[in-house]
């Protein structure tokens, strides 16, 4: 194999998969990128086995061919380079050949023979979504999957169709036990998808279509039994789903709420990161008081002292007291759009309730924690 190809036409899918490739890794070929040259294209694709990733780019192909090269080095020389137009040829023994009209590099690589093969799903029934409304509805939802290795269950974004007054949305949710983001948006054709009752998309897979959404207009995604398929202009990307079921989440978020307030998103968002400033692993809660048209915010750290911010706000009800964590009021509130949102309180012993006219569909939920 040998090609001429474009240094920014190969920077931007070799800077792609970077967070694609495994670096770490028992099959050392996960950790290259698979070039496949024929016609007057160059197809790259990359894989850590639960996704793929390809992309086809135009090159003037010398000598049609493939080639593995490691992922991280050849992203590192492109970073590296001023110049526009790289020669890559594949030399015996699976050694590549790298120039680019200054300086030149051999590298040693391992037969394309070892990638795995890339299967891209047949028959798979797909809708077109803008990337922008894609991409809201993973960072309203993403935060909230559970870091934790023993939280398999919510370790990804639950994924489902639901009817609201006769209309079809798309709606997707994450939990990690602690809170709760919740994401319905209507969708052209959504009914054709095959989500049966529900699938699990997981972070990582996520964060890759979160990626693709940002690179386009509009993003064509699908499902077919294990695996979710996406397309943007000359890219795929193959997620395998998780094999999991995602609790009842619906009982947790409550029917009616008593108690009310609206107040500015700019002003929740300061006061919850003046309260983090305290914070630390033994001692991270924000004590809320509502009462008499205030909301008070204290937190404590025994080993650092105490920080305190009113806020006014328009309420009449009886007294509330409740902990939180403000990490994950910092996290709701920079997701919302909305100026003014509605903070919904049942009693100090159920969840607060986020929401905002300027985040149709969505919906918050922190649950409380003791002080």
């Amino acid at each position: 194999m040998k090609i001429e190809i474009e240094r920014s036409e190969l920077l931007k899918p070799v800077s792609r998969v970077q967070s694609i490739i495994e670096r770490k890794s028992s099959m050392p070929v996960l950790s290259t990128v698979l070039f496949e040259a024929s016609g007057s294209n160059v197809r790259l694709s990359a894989t850590d086995l639960e996704l793929g990733f390809q992309e086809i780019i135009p090159a003037q192909i010398v000598q049609e061919g493939s080639v593995t090269i490691s992922g991280r080095k050849l992203f590192e020389i492109l970073k590296e380079s001023k110049t526009e137009r790289f020669i890559i040829e594949k030399k015996e023994n699976n050694w590549v050949f790298i120039f680019d009209g200054v300086a030149r590099f051999d590298l040693a690589s391992i037969s394309p023979d070892e990638f795995p093969t890339f299967i891209e799903p047949e028959g798979v029934a797909t809708v077109e979504m803008e990337a922008e409304t894609l991409a809201d509805m993973i960072n309203k939802t993403i935060y909230a999957v559970t870091m934790e290795e023993a939280g398999f269950k919510l370790s990804g974004v639950f994924t489902e169709k639901v009817s609201i007054g006769g209309r079809s949305f798309l709606r997707m949710v994450a939990t990690d036990g602690h809170r709760l983001s919740l994401i319905d948006k209507p969708v052209s054709d959504v009914d054709v998808l095959e989500l049966g009752k529900g699938v699990m998309i997981p972070r990582k897979g996520m964060s890759e279509l979160n990626r693709l959404a940002s690179e386009g207009e509009r993003v064509e995604i699908g499902f077919k039994e294990k695996e979710c398929v996406a397309r943007q202009n000359n890219a795929l990307l193959v997620i395998r789903l998780l094999e999991t079921k995602f609790p009842d989440y619906q009982a947790v978020i409550p029917d009616e709420s008593p108690f009310p307030i609206s107040l500015k998103r700019s002003s929740l968002l300061e006061g919850m990161r003046k309260m983090l400033i305290l914070s630390n692993e033994r001692y991270r809660a924000v004590k809320i008081t509502l009462e008499s048209g205030i909301l008070d915010l204290v937190s404590t750290n025994p080993d650092l002292g105490e920080g305190q911010e009113k806020i006014e706000v328009e309420f009449t009800g009886e007294r509330i007291e409740a902990g939180f964590n403000p990490r994950y009021f910092v996290d709701v509130l920079q997701s919302m759009e909305s100026e003014i949102i509605t903070m919904e309180f049942t009693d100090s012993a159920k969840p607060c309730v986020l929401k905002g006219e300027a985040d149709q569909g969505f919906t918050g939920l922190i649950m409380p924690m003791r002080v």
